[in-house]
Formats: C-alpha cells, structure tokens, sequence
C-alpha cells in the first residue's frame, strides 16, 4: 500500500507548477522495457523477466517465501507459437490478427470446470464467433510456493475464431467476458472462474 513519505530533518521540498511534495508516497516496485520499433522480441521478454527477479518486494513474499502475489509481464500474443503449439492438437489458427485469446483460470472441481467452459464457449457463440479449441497452459509445479499450490486454480487458454469486423472484435471479446463472468455467478459456479486476460492476435 502506498504510504507518505517523511523527508529527512532540514529537507524541505516546496510545490511548484503540477507537482506538490504531498503526493508523494512510496510503493511497491514497478518496471517497464519496451520496443520502441514495436516487434516482439524474446530478449524482451528476458529483460521483463529479469526486472521481476529483482524485484523482490514485488513479489510479496511472506512466511512462504515461494507465494508472491501474482507479478507477471504482458506481452504480444505469440501467434507462431501459437500455431506450432495448437496444429500438434490438431487445431488450426487464423492468420494473426483474425482471432482473439482468453487466459481463464478454472475451478479445481472436475464438474464445476466443465460447466464454467461450456457457458464461456456457449456465450462465445451466443455472439456469433467461433471456437476454436481450449489450450491446457503448462505450469511447472516445482516452482509454485504451498500457499499458492493449495488454491492454485485450472488454468487454460481459449482460442477464438474472428467471425466479425475487426474494429468490432475487441468489443466483442470484451462482452464475452463479462457476461461469461455474471452469467456464472448467477448459476452459483462463478467464485471460482476468472477471465484474467482476453484479447485478439495482433497484425501479422
């Protein structure tokens, strides 16, 4: 939680245009690396990576020094990934751009998991677009702290195929989402099912 800060005893910082010494707090870590050409890159995501190693604040870490608080990086959808990853499933993906990814974390509960990806697929084509196939992400348990490992949910990716106008496609994703997220808490299986993140493939 952000908090004041008190300035060392003879320090004096007066206001001055926009800024005034009474906003100033201190908070938890926060980094940036970008390209500024905009192309994904690998090396910038182990620059990001890097920035969360030292970060240790960020991480929140506690009497379970291996839990923190779920710091991450955003990055470009990988779309060659992507398509390697989901054609040895048997699954085939639009060119970049024509389809959307949804990062959902799932109830542990077989039946409960069952009936959080049926209503977000059957609302998914309620708007009219296309599934393509849900993606178990991969997670490597060796490195997830107790604490986090006892309430660590399902997590999968769900492809969807664009069927709509682009500029209209983020909207529609979007509204996916929510009603996916009431309509779940409305059936009483929602408290444990969360569309983190969900958003269309960029340009090839």
């Amino acid at each position: 939680m952000p908090h004041s800060v008190r300035l060392p005893p003879g320090v004096s910082v007066r206001a001055q245009g926009l800024y005034d010494p009474r906003d100033e707090h201190d908070a938890c870590g926060l980094g940036f690396v970008v390209d500024l050409k905009g192309g994904p890159s690998h090396r910038t995501v182990e620059m990001g990576l890097e920035i969360l190693r030292r970060l240790a604040h960020r991480g929140a870490a506690g009497c379970d020094p291996c839990t923190g608080d779920g710091a991450g990086i955003l990055v470009q959808i990988p779309h060659k990934y992507f398509e390697r990853v989901l054609d040895r499933e048997g699954k085939e993906l639009p060119l970049a751009g024509d389809y959307g990814v949804a990062q959902c974390f799932l109830s542990r509960d077989e039946a409960k998991r069952q009936l959080q990806m049926k209503t977000l697929s059957d609302i998914v084509r309620y708007h009219n677009q296309k599934v393509i196939g849900w993606r178990d992400v991969p997670v490597d348990i060796r490195v997830v702290g107790p604490m986090a490992r006892a309430s660590m949910p399902v997590m999968k990716q769900l492809f969807i195929a664009r069927m709509s106008d682009k500029k209209a496609f983020e909207r529609t994703l979007f509204m996916i989402r929510k009603r996916a997220g009431k309509l779940c808490s409305q059936k009483g299986y929602g408290g444990d099912f969360y569309v983190g993140h969900f958003t269309a493939s960029g340009e090839p």
